[in-house]
């Protein structure tokens, strides 16, 4: 199992970036939020491109935004893996998609707990990774949502049907009491969990 790490929970993200920097974590999680897709805002990006100062390690983009095409250009340039943004969130998902694509960046879509698994098929032949959230988007240190399971065995069954490749990465209430219950993902996004804690790499440790 790769971990990505949010520091979205974070009072001080560059001492803590620097901490996760000093583990094996596979990335870390940058959420992203306008104030609009979701009712919280995160520091702009001219603060967010400053993340290498504290980190080398890849990122893992979550764009919880209303109009991703303005987003995706600028954490383009940083060290980025993945930039997943919302299906919910535009019209233009194929667009995104392949702006994305441009950059030479894997691309992402996260859904939301509520939207069906159906809804990713017309884009399955772009996608690199699919993001479930097994909490609402927007705010950390919620509860996991139990019937996560249930959707992430609907979506094996999917990209089984499609003979998709896709990465399959799980964010929120993630910890070791609920590692269990994602077993049918390849990544799982972890951050109160993290963070919150005295010792990082012992609670990356515990959720391979």
């Amino acid at each position: 199992m790769l971990v990505s790490a949010s520091f979205l929970s974070s009072d001080f993200p560059p001492n803590d970036l620097k901490k996760l920097n000093e583990t094996d974590v596979d990335y870390i999680h940058v959420d992203i939020m306008d104030g609009k897709f979701v009712s919280n805002k995160t520091m702009p990006f001219r603060e967010m491109k400053n993340i290498y100062k504290f980190t080398d390690k890849r990122l893992d983009v979550h764009l919880m935004v209303d109009k991703p095409e303005k987003y995706i250009p600028l954490y383009a340039e940083l060290n980025t893996e993945y930039i997943t943004f919302h299906i919910e969130a535009t019209d233009e998902v194929i667009e995104n998609l392949e702006l994305i694509k441009s950059y030479g960046i894997k691309c992402g879509l996260a859904i939301k707990p509520n939207t069906p698994v159906k809804d990713l098929v017309p884009y399955l032949p772009l996608l690199d990774l699919v993001l479930v959230m097994s909490v609402e988007p927007g705010m950390g240190g919620q509860d996991f949502i139990d019937d996560t399971t249930k959707k992430l065995e609907e979506l094996r069954v999917l990209l089984k049907e499609y003979d998709s490749k896709v990465v399959v990465n799980v964010d929120g209430g993630i910890s070791d009491k609920t590692k269990d219950k994602v077993k049918l993902s390849d990544i799982v996004t972890a951050g109160s969990y993290i963070i919150k804690s005295d010792d990082f790499q012992e609670k990356i440790d515990s959720l391979r």
